[in-house]
């Protein structure tokens, strides 16, 4: 496979038809080695528009949903990023490449451990990662400019929205399957929040997130 024009077919077929149109974004898509942070097994999908397997069920999302969350969030380079779920860790090193420092944390320790060395071989250095469960949210470090999570939720926890700073963005996926919707929430005073959709799509929900109660007849 050809690499260079492997990432490059990715971002003018795949990223800027999604309307991902912000230079800083696209550069970094250019600049951050995703084929490095893909499973060997996968690494021919690495450019693929499909959710990439990961180990224990988890999936890296497709190529176009990780820019889109990227150009929501709009990330500056003094903020404090909480990331829920780092997976493969490529999310991880993208908004680390925009942000002051990230906390990433996941519920498994393999998945904070293959991303440690990652991100170190790519010389990414302002990153906390954290083993636990954070689908109630994760207080250690809060209050944060920017969330992004990275699995769905049937319904928003209150708790994701509390932790952002006045200003602060929050990414997150809501729904069930078949259609979810993602949805970048602003936090605009101490009890006010703002609601943009983004778009629909679909991925796996985070694990121990709370479900609504279904009434049975």
């Amino acid at each position: 496979m050809n690499v260079e024009q492997a990432r490059f077919n990715m971002i003018e077929q795949q990223i800027r038809p999604w309307d991902v149109l912000d230079d800083r974004v696209l550069s970094l898509l250019t600049e951050v080695p995703r084929e490095r942070f893909v499973p060997e097994s996968e690494r021919k999908l690495a450019f693929a528009d499909v959710a990439i397997p990961l180990d224990h069920g988890q999936f890296m999302m497709p190529p176009r949903v990780e820019a889109r969350a990227l150009q929501a969030l709009a990330v500056g380079q003094n903020d404090t990023v909480l990331e829920i779920g780092t997976g493969s860790g490529y999310l991880t090193a993208l908004l680390a490449s925009l942000a002051k420092h990230v906390f990433s944390v996941d519920i498994f320790s393999d998945f904070t451990t293959s991303a440690e060395t990652k991100l170190a071989t790519a010389g990414i250095k302002n990153v906390t990662l954290e083993t636990g469960d954070a689908a109630n949210g994760w207080e250690q470090h809060a209050p944060y400019d920017v969330i992004a999570v990275t699995g769905s939720c049937p319904v928003l926890p209150s708790s994701f929205q509390k932790m952002l700073k006045i200003g602060g963005r929050l990414f997150v996926i809501v729904g069930d399957a078949p259609i979810m919707e993602a949805l970048l929430i602003a936090r605009t005073s101490e009890n006010a929040w703002s609601r943009e959709s983004l778009f629909e799509t679909e991925v796996p929900p985070l694990l121990n997130i709370a479900k609504p109660q279904k009434f049975i007849f």
